[in-house]
């Protein structure tokens, strides 16, 4: 069966194999804001006497980059959303879609991930940030990716982690020596828009990428790496939330997914006045799943020094992905509010005082 490349190749007949039934028509609707793959919502009709599958009719569809550059950038992701569901999607709680069909060619530039539609579900905004409710929703769920992978040295053997491994020195210093290259990138495409105290802080912050990864190297899980409001789905009346886009799985301190989430996804002025809140929240689940001998003091301390990875992330894709009006705006935007956090936090002082910086 050929792994579909367009919203062209869907059609009943490859949609009817994947799910085991006829398919006499489908809808391809575009849906999501991605900039690395492309997901589509595929509405699917059946013989009026056939067997209809036990789905719902529409399912969200996700293919790679349109853009053949970007799929070969990009293979590794690729290979990272779709292990995730294969592998390590029944050894975790954090809550996902449900992947119906998942595929992926051997050089990795071409995949396909089937999955429940979840409409009408509703994508977090990433510029206009969030509630504290759909706060508490994402750090609550956060735990159920961190807990069960707490510590677990099985995780290291995945073929597709994106990351440096807890530990790797080598790997750190590669993804410093990238960082500031990344950072070069960016400030020189940002010029004005972005000020002087956040030039500083940006600079300062990712010329300490490789003793940030060294930093606690004992403390880890497996983590999402880019968890922020665009890839949260949200139901309607705000009570559940749904995380996709696994492109980034890695290992690492777990608290940098949590301080990611806060420094990029909320404004300044609310996550300064809840985060204390969120971070007590986020530990409070760890324990209900289990975790033992982390206090809160602790993951405040790993709070702080996660922060980094807001500045990381965001700069990595604005350097090295396409560009585009929106993305531009959100990078620009998530880079202010997490250099704000990073002064705020005195994340560099903190790193600075580890032995590995």
């Amino acid at each position: 069966m050929t792994i579909p490349r367009h919203p062209a190749d869907i059609t009943p007949q490859w949609l009817g194999s994947v799910l085991g039934v006829e398919v006499t028509d489908v809808h391809v609707t575009a849906i999501g804001t991605g900039q690395t793959g492309a997901t589509y919502r595929v509405t699917a009709k059946y013989p009026a006497d056939g067997e209809t599958p036990r789905q719902t009719a529409s399912f969200a569809v996700k293919l790679p980059a349109q853009d053949a550059g970007v799929r070969e950038r990009v293979a590794l992701s690729y290979r990272s959303e779709v292990e995730f569901y294969s592998t390590v999607r029944e050894s975790v709680a954090i809550p996902v879609p449900d992947c119906i069909h998942s595929e992926i060619s051997s050089e990795g530039t071409d995949f396909v991930l089937v999955m429940a539609d979840l409409a009408p579900a509703e994508q977090g905004d990433q510029i206009a940030g969030c509630t504290q409710t759909e706060a508490t929703l994402a750090v609550e769920a956060l735990a159920g990716l961190h807990a069960p992978s707490w510590g677990d040295r099985r995780w290291f053997d995945l073929p597709s982690i994106v990351m440096p491994r807890p530990g790797d020195a080598g790997a750190a210093r590669g993804l410093g020596e990238i960082a500031v290259v990344a950072a070069d990138i960016t400030l020189e495409r940002l010029g004005r828009s972005i000020g002087l105290q956040d030039r500083e802080t940006l600079t300062d912050a990712l010329g300490l990428v490789a003793a940030w990864l060294l930093a606690e190297p004992d403390r880890f899980s497996l983590i999402h790496g880019d968890y922020r409001l665009d890839n949260l789905l949200f139901d309607p009346a705000r009570t559940r939330v749904t995380v996709v886009d696994w492109q980034t799985l890695g290992l690492g301190l777990p608290a940098r997914d949590l301080a990611y989430f806060t420094a990029t996804s909320l404004l300044p002025e609310v996550r300064s006045a809840i985060e204390r809140e969120l971070v007590e929240r986020y530990h409070r689940a760890l324990m209900s799943f289990g975790v033992r001998n982390y206090d809160s003091e602790t993951c405040w301390l790993d709070y702080r020094l996660g922060a980094l990875q807001a500045l990381l992330i965001s700069t990595l894709g604005f350097a090295f992905a396409a560009s585009t009006e929106r993305g531009d705006e959100m990078i620009l935007t998530m880079l202010r509010r997490g250099c704000r956090a990073i002064r705020e936090l005195a994340v560099i002082e903190l790193i600075q005082s580890y032995p590995s910086a």
